[in-house]
């Protein structure tokens, strides 16, 4: 199987390459991780018969709620857990080894924004800093000290606006979408040499809006002309990031792809929009084939694009393992 190591040396649009790993490493979590087994099994698919990339069944997102996804004798360094809303059920997703995360988060952000050390990172996170177990509050950690300057602020808008005054360097403002919002409307600060980043939906907070009326708002309010975002869920080790408009690319061992939500074995081709699957290939020792539930569309180039989510009632795969 390919090693850790080479799954980040993966060449950018190198398919044979990533297909040939994709489908080494689903052949060993088809048989070493339990819950994507028994899920095998009960589709009726054979592990040997899978021959292509097309050919291998993501696993529902949901199962990290009730199982516990993960294909390693040794016990994980550490577990992350999703947010969850009051009587919701968190997800849960062992982390074999956070060296293995770190390369991951570090690597990406490499690829899009280059040299943490060049940056200050500010993370406006308060959600994610009051409860254990967050996998974006040990990023955010880790690469504030990468940079070397910036921090974490839980509610204390002041001592954020009057830090990031004070810092020559360019700033990265990594906020929750509600968090952000709340700056805007009760400062809307004209930020410089400072690109805003939204990391995930109002967590119940307030209410939800279209993306593009979202960022309208952040922009106008901050004075910047693009929102960036960060696409990243405790399910997975891996994200991608948006430079603006809400389109989404991944670092080179990590795929989106588009499934039917009617039908979640049919994928579709380019640009039609459906349910988003994700294949990260740093999920090494859990699940590396993901079906979300969020929906959108995936054009030629491998960008995505995030239009919402899915409804519970279309989700059909989950239910053949959650008793």
């Amino acid at each position: 199987m390919i090693s850790t190591d080479d799954i980040f040396l993966l060449a950018e649009g190198d398919k044979a390459a990533f297909e040939t790993a994709a489908l080494e490493l689903f052949r060993f979590q088809a048989e070493a991780c339990p819950p994507y087994r028994e899920y095998l099994d009960r589709i009726g698919v054979r592990r040997e018969a899978v021959a292509s990339l097309r050919q291998i069944p993501f696993l529902p997102i949901e199962l990290f709620k009730s199982h516990k996804v993960y294909c390693c004798a040794e016990p994980p360094e550490a577990v992350f857990t999703s947010s969850a809303t009051t009587g919701m059920i968190p997800s849960r997703h062992p982390m074999r080894s956070l060296t293995l995360y770190e390369q991951a988060f570090r690597g990406a952000f490499r690829a899009f924004y280059g040299d943490p050390s060049r940056w200050s990172l500010y993370a406006l996170l308060p959600n994610y800093l009051r409860r254990k177990g967050s996998s974006l509050v040990y990023m955010a950690d880790r690469l504030i000290a990468d940079c070397g300057s910036g921090g974490f602020y839980l509610d204390d808008y002041d001592a954020l606006l009057r830090d990031m005054a004070r810092d020559p360097k360019p700033k990265i403002l990594l906020g929750v979408s509600y968090a952000l919002w709340d700056l805007a409307e009760r400062y809307a600060p004209k930020l410089n040499n400072t690109i805003v980043m939204e990391t995930g939906g109002m967590k119940g907070y307030r209410e939800e809006i279209p993306k593009e009326e979202f960022h309208r708002i952040l922009c106008d309010a901050f004075g910047v002309e693009a929102i960036h975002s960060e696409y990243g869920m405790a399910e997975l080790t891996s994200q991608a990031y948006s430079q603006g408009g809400n389109r989404f690319r991944c670092p080179a061992w990590m795929r989106a792809v588009c499934r039917d939500v009617n039908d979640p074995f049919e994928g579709l081709p380019a640009g039609q929009r459906g349910g988003l699957n994700i294949i990260d290939l740093a999920n090494r020792w859990s699940c590396a084939f993901i079906q979300t539930q969020d929906v959108g569309h995936v054009d030629t180039d491998g960008s995505f694009v995030v239009e919402g989510r899915v409804d519970h009632a279309e989700i059909r795969g989950c239910n053949l393992l959650v008793q």
